[in-house]
């Protein structure tokens, strides 16, 4: 089996092309079951975000699964498949869990070191393990990548200098207006984005805030908590010549306010617009009024990178941690080959032991019921104690150079190939319906 890692982030596609990619949140259930349906796929996660929206797909083959796993991108997305080449990146293997493991803890965010990203890795897995789209791996691969971005957080230094899209952009805004002081802020939306702008807004002085949402009422309430003003969002297209700046923060995959709505509003003044949605929530054609200075989420990489030589030290700590999770994750997957090998082995002792058993009761038939539990006890003991070294060595071996003939020999030492065979074809039965790692490798940890 191979691990892949397909997808557009903000390092390799521009926001005319992320925002074509991008997934509604009602869309995932149909695509997460479609893409399992998918040849060669066997376990699938989408991670969609406003920087990135990728794939992790579990494969048979490389080829086969690289090529239906962008098939499917281009497909649901509607996008030419040579123009979505251009952009996508693609990682397999140790590359595709380190990748997991440096998105999880912030490493490949726009914003070094941020946390938003580990929640929505985590409800992206959470998501298609709910869907049975995950199974042996992922159920692994994804609660180590988890766990180490949040040991990250804890143990190093790298969220101790807070940057956000939002931040970015208020100070954008504000470098770019010279000063906030007094401007009057529409501010589009009422997520956690420009719950996090009106937080910086605040403390630039700035003038009236009036915030519009399309679900007005989620408008009043973030209103009513920093002493704003709410409108509807038609409200708020007639009343663009009252404001200095716009910030729109929505996940709308349609245009909020077009060129047209601009033209209408007869604006007397230059109106500044930081649009920092994906897909955009600003018409692109509004940049070429005269009236209006638009800036979005690709304008805010110098504002990031001024903070990000603070994270950099800490950063290098965390990749250390990655380094030693993914050796470890990358040992465990070695050892998945060795599983069927140990469970022919265990169940070759345990027919011995129970044919040995029946014997010494036909020659004994005088010992009581309570001897032959003891005889019988001690016989497993016996036999546990003599496969617990050979077992151990055969995993040892199996995370070496030469593991996949290391754990050949030892299965033809012990004269396992039909049993191997019979327990090979159960633990990807196993693998193929998802069922979790504890049911799937339970011989692993037997002793």
């Amino acid at each position: 089996m191979h691990i892949l890692a397909i997808g557009v982030d903000f390092q390799h596609a521009p926001v005319e092309i992320r925002e074509r990619l991008t997934f509604e949140p009602s869309e995932l259930e149909q695509a997460l079951t479609e893409l399992r349906e998918s040849k060669s796929i066997f376990e699938n996660v989408i991670v969609s975000t406003c920087n990135r929206t990728e794939i992790f797909v579990v494969s048979d083959q490389l080829h086969t699964g690289k090529y239906y796993t962008k098939c499917f991108f281009a497909d649901w997305f509607h996008m030419d498949r040579q123009l979505l080449g251009n952009y996508l990146t693609i990682k397999e293997d140790a590359e595709a869990v380190h990748h997991l493991f440096s998105v999880a803890c912030g490493l490949e965010s726009m914003v070094l070191g941020e946390t938003q990203i580990l929640g929505q890795v985590r409800k992206g897995f959470l998501l298609a393990q709910s869907l049975g789209t995950t199974g042996t791996f992922f159920n692994e691969l994804f609660k180590e990548a988890i766990t180490i971005a949040k040991h990250a957080h804890e143990q190093t230094q790298i969220n101790d200098h807070p940057v956000s899209v939002s931040y970015a952009s208020v100070e954008l805004l504000r470098s770019t207006a010279g000063s906030l002081a007094n401007q009057s802020v529409l501010l589009l939306g009422a997520g956690e984005m420009s719950k996090l702008a009106v937080n910086y807004l605040q403390g630039t002085q700035a003038g009236k805030l009036t915030i519009a949402n399309r679900t007005q009422n989620r408008a009043e309430k973030l209103a009513a908590s920093c002493g704003a003003s709410a409108l509807s969002l038609d409200a708020a297209r007639k009343s663009l010549n009252e404001f200095d700046i716009i910030i729109a923060a929505t996940s709308s995959k349609h245009y909020l306010l077009t060129a047209e709505d601009f033209q209408a509003a007869g604006l007397t003044h230059t109106l500044l617009v930081m649009d920092i949605g994906v897909p955009r929530n600003i018409d692109p054609e509004a940049a070429s009024l005269d009236v209006i200075k638009l800036l979005d989420i690709d304008n805010l990489a110098h504002i990031i990178d001024t903070n990000k030589e603070a994270r950099k030290k800490a950063a290098v700590e965390v990749e250390q941690l990655i380094e030693v999770q993914q050796q470890k994750f990358l040992q465990w997957l070695h050892t998945l080959g060795v599983v069927p090998v140990i469970a022919a082995l265990r169940q070759k002792a345990l027919a011995i032991q129970a044919e040995t058993m029946r014997s010494m009761e036909n020659k004994l038939p005088e010992l009581t019921e309570q001897e032959r539990k003891i005889i019988g006890k001690h016989a497993k003991s016996m036999i546990n104690q003599l496969m617990r070294d050979p077992i151990n060595k055969v995993k040892e071996l199996a995370c070496g150079e030469h593991g996949p003939h290391a754990v050949d020999l030892f299965a033809e030492i012990f004269n396992l190939s039909d049993r191997v065979e019979r327990a090979s074809a159960e633990t990807t039965k196993q693998t193929i319906e998802g069922r979790s790692t504890e049911c799937a490798f339970s011989a692993l940890n037997a002793r």
